[in-house]
């Protein structure tokens, strides 16, 4: 193989940018996990790479590249050279990689040589890139942090985009509630903390004197904050962002009822309406303990009627009723317990115009 093909170490670039790459790993290992970018284009199928490995194991490495070009090549090999030609020549900057950047990106970069593309290879492959994004998690976690609080519905989501801070539910694709599940399923553990590397990476390009950031659980539906991060954040002080809860409301409907419904029958169709309902009812079940028996009664039955009303009419005027109820009743004590039990030092309370102008003088002085 030419040993002048170009390789790529620049880690933090590929990551920070979200360089498009193209992942030679087979299926079964894209799946369990990732970059922003990334497209799975294997040199070997799932069940060639099990036979390959067998052969490795019994017959030793020769054996195996033997095998190996016997299983992919002819018109298989000439579709898969094309898929990656195709790749390479729309997306010029990126890179292409497999699991430690041995054998396989190196065979599929000096064939795509022999096609007529030189492309790049990332050294050490995705081993080499996911070990960055880990040591540019931890490396984030000695920033100064300061979190975002705020009762349910006060749009803290919403001040971190303006704010273009890092969106770890956006990020975790769920909304960190027992009612903020989304209809496409959550990245993987090790997608999700690839793609927070990323977004802390470009995170440190903006001049601010602490890395902003949504105040969260642990747990983000299913995935988990990494711990050194999660211990940062554990001591980090508080924005606390403060709106009326007529206005809290509103945005649970926005973002509950509208979006959802709008999202649900865009992927369903007919079946949409559906889809939104059992999601809804589903969530309210899932705190049904914490609730108590009478107040999951009632709030089910307010949610029922109100999802009723809307399929019949379109009126989802209803549905205010049971979110205030479930605010004023449940999410309201529980985050003022919560926050009282921490006892986090706040750097200033407010509504989202003034948290909105204090962060803009911090940056603008940085």
């Amino acid at each position: 193989m030419a040993s002048d093909l170009p390789l790529a170490d620049n880690y933090q670039q590929i990551l920070r940018q979200q360089l498009p790459l193209l992942d030679l790993r087979a299926p079964a290992e894209f799946s369990r996990g990732a970059f922003a970018g990334s497209i799975n284009l294997p040199l070997m199928s799932d069940s060639e790479r099990a036979a390959i490995g067998l052969c490795y194991k019994q017959q030793g490495q020769q054996a195996a590249i033997a095998l190996g070009h016997k299983l992919v090549h002819g018109e298989l090999k000439a579709s898969r050279v094309e898929a990656w030609r195709d790749f390479a020549l729309s997306q010029p900057q990126g890179l292409l990689y497999c699991a430690r950047g041995g054998l396989r990106s190196q065979i599929a970069q000096q064939w795509l040589a022999e096609a007529g593309v030189v492309y790049p290879r990332v050294k050490g492959g995705f081993k080499a890139l996911r070990q960055a994004a880990i040591a540019s998690i931890e490396q984030a976690a000695t920033r100064p942090m300061l979190l975002l609080a705020g009762p349910t519905g006060s749009g803290k989501t919403r001040l971190l985009r303006q704010l273009q801070a890092v969106d770890l539910e956006a990020l975790a694709n769920h909304r960190g509630s027992a009612f903020g599940r989304k209809l496409a399923p959550q990245p993987s553990q090790i997608r999700f903390e690839n793609d927070l590397a990323g977004a802390l990476l470009r995170a440190e390009q903006t001049p601010a004197p602490y890395l902003l950031l949504e105040d969260e659980s642990l747990l983000i539906g299913q995935r988990n904050i990494p711990h050194l991060f999660y211990q940062a954040m554990q001591h980090s002080p508080l924005l606390l962002l403060d709106e009326p809860l007529s206005g809290r409301i509103e945005v649970i409907l926005q973002d509950y009822i509208v979006d959802l419904l709008a999202e649900a029958t865009s992927l369903h169709a007919e079946q949409g309406f559906d889809q939104f309902s059992n999601m809804l009812q589903q969530a309210m079940a899932r705190i049904r303990k914490r609730l108590g028996g009478a107040l999951y009664s009632e709030l089910n039955a307010m949610l029922c009627q109100a999802l009723d009303v809307q399929q019949r009419s379109g009126d989802i005027s209803l549905h205010r009723r049971w979110i205030a109820r479930l605010l004023s009743d449940y999410y309201d004590p529980m985050y003022q317990y919560q926050l009282k039990k921490r006892g986090l030092p706040v750097l200033l309370q407010g509504n989202a115009t003034e948290l909105s102008q204090w962060w803009q003088q911090q940056t603008a002085a940085s």
